[in-house]
This record gives C-alpha cells, sequence and structure tokens, in this order.
C-alpha cells in the first residue's frame, strides 16, 4: 500500500477549508461524514489535526455545513451569469433550483449523503438553517427585494418545493433528469395557482367588512 502523498496547505483558513472539502467529497461515498473520513480528508489535503479541529470544531457537521455554503457561493455565482431579468418569476425560480441541483451534481452521492447526515435528530435544526440560507440565496439571486411578511412566506414555500425536489432528484439514478425537471416545473405551478386563487379571493372580497367590524357590529347591537 502506498502511502498517502502530503500536499502543502493553503495560506489561509477559507482557502484550508475549501482543500479539505475538495480532498473529503471522494472520501464520503464510501465513508460517509465521519470523523475517519475527515481525517483522511486532512492528510490529502496536507492539514493537521489541530488545524482541522481549528477549521471544523465540530467536525463532520462543521464540514457539511462549510460544504452548502460553498455551493450556495457557486450558485449565486453561476445565476449572475444568467440573464434573469428577461425572465418570468416562475423561470427565474426554477433555474435558480437546477443551478443548485448542478452545483452538487459533479459529487451526487456526497450531497446525497450530506442530505441523510441532517436528518439525523442532532443535525435537524442545522440542516432547516441550511436550507434557508439557501433558499434565501436564491431569492436574492432572482431579485427578489421584499421586507414584507411575503419576504418569508416566499422563502417557506421555497423551502418547501426545493426541498421535494433535492429528494426526486437523488433518487434519479440515471443521466437523463428529464423528471426532475419536470417534477420541479410541477410544483413551481402548484405554488403558482395557489398564488393566483389567493389574489382572486383578496379581491373579491376586499369590499367585505373585516372581522373586527362584524364583531363591533354584533357588540354595538348588545342591550
Amino acid at each position: 500500500m502506498t502511502a498517502r502523498k502530503k500536499k502543502s496547505p493553503p495560506a489561509d483558513d477559507a482557502a484550508l477549508k475549501r482543500a479539505v472539502l475538495d480532498a473529503a467529497l471522494p472520501h464520503v461515498p464510501l465513508e460517509g461524514f465521519s470523523d475517519t473520513m475527515l481525517a483522511h480528508a486532512g492528510v490529502d489535503a496536507g492539514v493537521g489535526q489541530e488545524m482541522l479541529l481549528h477549521l471544523f470544531p465540530q467536525g463532520p457537521l462543521s464540514l457539511v455545513e462549510f460544504y452548502s455554503q460553498h455551493c450556495d457561493a457557486e450558485m449565486e455565482t453561476r445565476l449572475a451569469g444568467e440573464n434573469l431579468s428577461q425572465m418570468k418569476i416562475r423561470e427565474r425560480i426554477a433555474t435558480a433550483v437546477l443551478t443548485r441541483l448542478a452545483v452538487l451534481k459533479p459529487h451526487k452521492e456526497a450531497a446525497r449523503r450530506a442530505a441523510a447526515f441532517l436528518t439525523l435528530p442532532t443535525h435537524v435544526a442545522l440542516g432547516a438553517r441550511l436550507v434557508y440560507r439557501t433558499v434565501d440565496a436564491m431569492w436574492r439571486a432572482v431579485g427578489d427585494t421584499s421586507t414584507d411578511f411575503n419576504f418569508y412566506s416566499k422563502r417557506a414555500i421555497l423551502a418547501g418545493v426545493y426541498s421535494l425536489t433535492l429528494m426526486r432528484w437523488f433518487n434519479n439514478t440515471g443521466e437523463d433528469e428529464a423528471e426532475t425537471h419536470e417534477f420541479l416545473l410541477a410544483r413551481i405551478e402548484n405554488v403558482m395557482r395557489f398564488e393566483r386563487f389567493k389574489a382572486e379571493v383578496k379581491e373579491r372580497t376586499k369590499d367585505w367588512p373585516s372581522f373586527a367590524d362584524l364583531l363591533g357590529g354584533i357588540s354595538a347591537r348588545r342591550p
């Protein structure tokens, strides 16, 4: 068995993290996100155990968090090169989700392992935060400027669409991803129909008295 050849480590923490991540992803399909995998990645990247603890204080969990942040940043870079302003909103969202999947695709099994890792009871909270960061980055990348309640509702809805599409993508083992694309477009269409329904209800009931008005009228008629 040949010894692992150590690389000269990069200079700063961000570069070191990226080097470890790049070294880790090929190990993940066989070793999962584990302490053993992280140690092997450190050796391959030329990063010692003490520095690994500094870079990833929670071990594999910190690595998964950095992996997600790295993918978000790459997605934003790619979306910046798209002519999103000429697209309808549904097309922008579909492009954002598909771009995120494209970033994950070279290491699809590692992405699957990361998603499974984040479903563990002790990791669920971080998983939820990472999904929120991802969909927030998507909305910002496609030009969302909302600051009212819609800010949160948009992200909650997209979190559901993205999570469902991601699970469908993981189950698609072939190279043809047309089914995943169709699934995503169907989920977006469902949301658009619901939004149109809400808008129609709001328009039709805009002149109706509010619930508070009705309660006020009832109170006024009491002896």
